[in-house]
């Protein structure tokens, strides 16, 4: 999975945040951010691609993993920082994730990033897990 990264990465940073080629044009017409986390254990920076909702002035990703079993560890990972940085288009801001994991704001919110990336139903039918969703908060 790293390689694929690579070079989503690769691409985002060469064409200013727009992904058309990489993984087979996977994400291609959609939105991705670069999302900067450290590993809880490992101490290790990382850099993820995600695909990336816009939500006001915030920004909102899922943590379905393809439909894994496993969460995500950038879900955790994002959970135990109190700020991080992310990669938007030509953009790159200081935010405040906060990890949702019940309630009304997480529901209404993964309806609209399913609207957003319709295969998210397709990843439900792999797991029984709820999907967290990360709202990703732009701090000054």
């Amino acid at each position: 999975m790293s390689e694929g990264n690579d070079a989503v990465i690769a691409e985002f940073r060469a064409n200013r945040g727009v992904v058309t080629e990489a993984m087979g044009g996977h994400f291609k017409n959609t939105t991705l951010a670069l999302v900067h986390h450290v590993g809880r254990r490992t101490g290790q920076e990382r850099v993820q691609p995600l695909l990336c909702m816009q939500n006001g002035d915030n920004y909102v990703l899922a943590g379905s993993n393809g439909g894994a079993t496993n969460e995500p560890l950038w879900v955790a990972n994002l959970e135990s920082m109190p700020e991080t940085t992310i990669e938007v288009g030509e953009r790159t801001l200081k935010v405040k994730p906060t990890v949702l994991r019940s309630g009304a704001e997480r529901d209404r919110l993964y309806a609209a990033f399913v609207a957003f990336w319709p295969d998210m139903l397709e990843y439900e039918t792999n797991t029984d897990r709820p999907f967290p969703v990360v709202v990703l908060e732009p701090v000054a």
